[in-house]
């Protein structure tokens, strides 16, 4: 899994670009790009990686990923083990911060679309009627085409610019513009994802990209705004997260398939993370589909 700067829209094709992916499972690497991406997740779950932040993910997914945020929708284990069984979907749009023209989010009658495209340098969850609001309109988009398409995402802009159902996923900006970093920070999510369920120790992961520990440590940090210690708890807690969701296990069995050693300290890790505790989460999700 390489890492790299994505070149997305081809000069002079479109002014922007409305896509839909199937496939068995997501395969796109941890990546970055110029464009602004408006994506909905419409089959599969897994966990998301979005600059520092790590959450579990399902069908009707929508989030607002700035430009330049490294980001990794990662299917399940189930997705890649299953022969084909099962199948993941898609619908993104990536656009250029100029597809209007240059200049047209600073005229005064833009200026919540503006700080809209602002805000999402901290990546935004949509939520509530919004979201089900623009993937209303997210499936109109691909019956339209010419004047018809570039007013859609407009209209997508500007209600987003207006909702108050939008949730920051990451605390401080994060973007990367050097594809060593991200294929290094890639490496390491990687291990994690592959070794979350046993005891992970820095060295290991240290010893991968050729570091000391303690360079380890501080080169993690500045580049995911976090120790990695708390990477692989809140990994972990996503994990379990789904797992919760799946109501096929108790609490505590959870607790030790998703990495932690002991019951108390899954507890506390969990109502940290998430506000809520482990049983109120499952509870609050199965409520919820009722």
């Amino acid at each position: 899994m390489k890492p790299q700067l994505h070149s997305l829209i081809p000069p002079g094709s479109t002014s922007f670009l409305y896509e839909t992916w199937q496939c068995n499972y997501f395969d796109k690497p941890w990546h970055f790009h110029k464009e602004y991406e408006l994506v909905m997740i419409e089959k599969g779950r897994g966990i998301k990686y979005i600059g520092d932040h790590v959450s579990a993910f399902d069908e009707g997914d929508l989030s607002l990923i700035g430009s330049n945020i490294p980001h990794l929708f990662r299917n399940s284990d189930e997705y890649y083990l299953r022969n084909g069984e099962l199948e993941a979907k898609s619908v993104f749009i990536h656009f250029k911060e100029d597809f209007l023209g240059s200049g047209f989010f600073e005229i005064p009658e833009m200026n919540s679309v503006r700080r809209l495209l602002d805000n999402s340098s901290l990546a935004l969850e949509i939520q509530g009627k919004t979201k089900r609001s623009i993937i209303r309109q997210l499936n109109q988009i691909n019956e339209e085409n010419g004047t018809r398409r570039i007013l859609s995402l407009l209209s997508i802009l500007v209600e987003l610019s207006e909702s108050k159902e939008l949730k920051p996923l990451l605390s401080n900006s994060v973007s990367v513009r050097r594809s060593s970093d991200t294929e290094k920070i890639s490496k390491i999510f990687e291990f994690i994802q592959k070794n979350y369920t046993q005891e992970i120790y820095v060295e290991e992961v240290a010893t991968l990209l050729n570091m000391s520990p303690a360079s380890f440590s501080r080169y993690f940090r500045h580049h995911t705004l976090k120790t990695f210690s708390d990477c692989v708890t809140e990994i972990r807690v996503s994990h379990a997260c789904k797992l919760l969701m799946q109501n096929n296990h108790s609490v505590s069995q959870i607790s030790y398939m998703s990495g932690f050693e002991n019951i108390s300290n899954f507890y506390r890790h969990f109502k940290r993370i998430t506000g809520v505790k482990p049983k109120y989460y499952r509870d609050r999700f199965i409520n919820s589909c009722k």
